[in-house]
This record gives structure tokens, C-alpha cells and sequence, in this order.
């Protein structure tokens, strides 16, 4: 059933303990629009709109407990290295090996936190076809009846089962961003880039929407 729990739901659960230890107010939860819009500037705006961040987002890894303290050592937990963007969400200091068949290999593959329900491991095309795993495009956390792989850290190693995808093109939102673009949660967008003779058009930019998420693409490094 771990594997069921919707990743907005995650994503609003951890942002809400990360506001309430900062001391501020936990999201609401409105099903839609932008609590207190009207009084409140909604995250990542700027001059009172949208401002749209693309982030690049290279090879990585997403944890559960246990296999932290299989791969690290027992009583390990992830330590934070760098924030990214979007508020309670980090690049850890520690890195796994990822192995795929006939022990072609990714070293260094950064483990991202928190931790998760469940392990994935997500690629971009050129990384799968190094390791020789045929990884499916999928929205995150939809693993059901991908390749596996085999993780190795300093302390033990892992057997995937499932889990090594390619994360499907996305762009996070709050619901004021999502009123301003006239979009709802599961809605597809486009992403226009604008570059003199050589501009180009991303289709399929699934919309995942919650309270306080700012506004921010996520596109994989041969899309970069």
C-alpha cells in the first residue's frame, strides 16, 4: 500500500512539517486556490506574478529508511548537502553506486531527500543506456513494472526490484499558480523555449500542483 500514497500528498505532508518548525502556518487544505491569495504573496512570486524557474535535473536516487542504513550503516540517516528549490527538499552529502545488467555501472549517483516509501532511481535516456536498463518514461512514483538495479554503498548493497525509471517532464505549482494559468493538478502544459533560430517546444509537462510549491519545471539532463 506504500507504494499507493499520492506524491502530492508526500510532498504537502513533508512542506507542512518543515513550515511548522520554522514557525509558520501549515498549508491549508484547500482542495483549490491560493489561501489568503489576497493577502499573502503565493511562493515564488515576483512583482505580484508568476516567475518560472526550469531546473536541469541530473541522475538521482530517492530512498526509504532502511535502505539508508543498509547502504550507509545502521542508525544512518540522510544529511543534507544543499537545498533545492522547493522548501524541505535537499541534495544529500551521501552518493550511491548504480548497477545495472552485466555490471555496467554509475558511480557517484547523488541520493536526494527526504527519505521515501519506496527507492527510486531516476535516469535520464543516455544514463539507461549506459547501464544497459531499458527505463520507461513514468511520472514519478508510478513504478509499477519497471527494471530494477542493484545500489551500493560504503556499508552494504541493494537489490531493486523495480524502481529505475525516466521521470516524466513536470513542472511544480501552488494553487495560485495553477489559477493564474488556468491548469489543475494532472493537467499537461507545454514549455515553450524562445532562442533565436533554434527555439523548441516540450509537450507533455505534467502539472503537479499543491499548496506551497513554487512555481518550477523539472526537465532531465539530455532535455537540458
Amino acid at each position: 500500500m506504500t507504494q499507493t500514497i499520492d506524491r502530492n500528498r508526500i510532498e504537502h505532508l513533508v512542506r507542512s512539517a518543515v513550515m511548522a518548525s520554522m514557525g509558520g502556518a501549515a498549508p491549508s487544505n484547500a482542495s483549490n486556490g491560493y489561501a489568503g491569495v489576497s493577502t499573502k504573496t503565493p511562493p515564488g512570486w515576483v512583482d505580484g506574478k508568476p516567475n518560472l524557474r526550469v531546473s536541469i535535473s541530473a541522475r538521482h536516487v530517492h530512498l526509504t529508511d532502511e535502505h539508508v542504513e543498509i547502504l550507509f550503516g545502521a542508525g544512518s540517516v540522510l544529511e543534507p548537502d544543499k537545498d533545492l528549490y522547493q522548501d524541505g527538499f535537499y541534495a544529500a552529502k551521501q552518493t550511491v553506486m548504480v548497477v545495472g545488467p552485466r555490471r555496467r555501472m554509475l558511480p557517484n549517483v547523488r541520493v536526494l531527500g527526504p527519505t521515501r516509501p519506496f527507492s527510486q532511481v531516476e535516469l535520464a535516456l543516455t544514463d539507461s543506456i549506459s547501464l544497459g536498463i531499458n527505463a520507461p518514461v513514468r511520472h514519478s512514483g508510478k513504478i509499477d513494472g519497471t527494471p530494477g538495479c542493484v545500489l551500493v554503498g560504503p556499508a552494504g548493497t541493494v537489490k531493486l526490484d523495480q524502481g529505475v525509471i525516466r521521470a516524466a517532464r513536470h513542472v511544480h505549482m501552488n494553487f495560485a499558480d495553477a489559477d493564474h494559468f488556468g491548469v489543475k493538478n494532472g493537467d499537461m502544459m507545454q514549455l515553450k523555449i524562445k532562442s533565436p533560430d533554434c527555439s523548441v517546444v516540450f509537450e507533455d509537462v505534467l502539472v503537479r500542483a499543491d499548496e506551497a510549491a513554487k512555481l518550477e519545471v523539472h526537465i532531465d539532463t539530455d532535455e537540458g
